[in-house]
């Protein structure tokens, strides 16, 4: 599997970005982004009303796309039609901010050399290899 993302210094965090989508295409292109993002997301609504917290889930498609978030400070879940939304402010701390690429497949690739022999080792103690 390859990532199709840029992974480098040339990436800028969204951290502290604030996005007012002219056009559906924009709004949803603006929802994706905050899906990706790894910090809380404050949406401003048509009503006037903000909701800061998580986004974990979009349905971008259909009559009526919606996202789903994790307001700050609730237990519950919240959905939100696209349609009400005005504006999308990347508010939260960005947690992978500041961390490399590079560091993360390295940890991927030691994780799965240690399975690798792991593995093997419960092969040979069952007599496979």
């Amino acid at each position: 599997m390859t990532d199709s993302k840029q992974h480098g210094p040339e990436e800028q965090s969204l951290e502290g970005r604030l996005f007012r989508p002219a056009n559906p295409k924009e709004l949803a292109e603006a929802v994706e982004q905050a899906f990706d993002y790894r910090g809380d997301i404050t949406l401003v609504l048509a009503t006037g009303s903000t909701i800061e917290g998580y986004l974990f889930n979009r349905t971008p498609t259909g009559s009526r796309p919606f996202l789903q978030i994790f307001p700050k400070g609730q237990s519950d879940e919240r959905m939100i039609e696209y349609a009400d939304i005005v504006s999308i402010s990347f508010s939260g701390k960005d947690t992978a901010s500041g961390k490399s690429w590079e560091s993360w497949v390295e940890k991927k690739e030691s994780q799965r050399r240690i399975e690798a022999e792991q593995a093997t080792a419960e092969a040979k103690a069952r007599g496979h290899l």
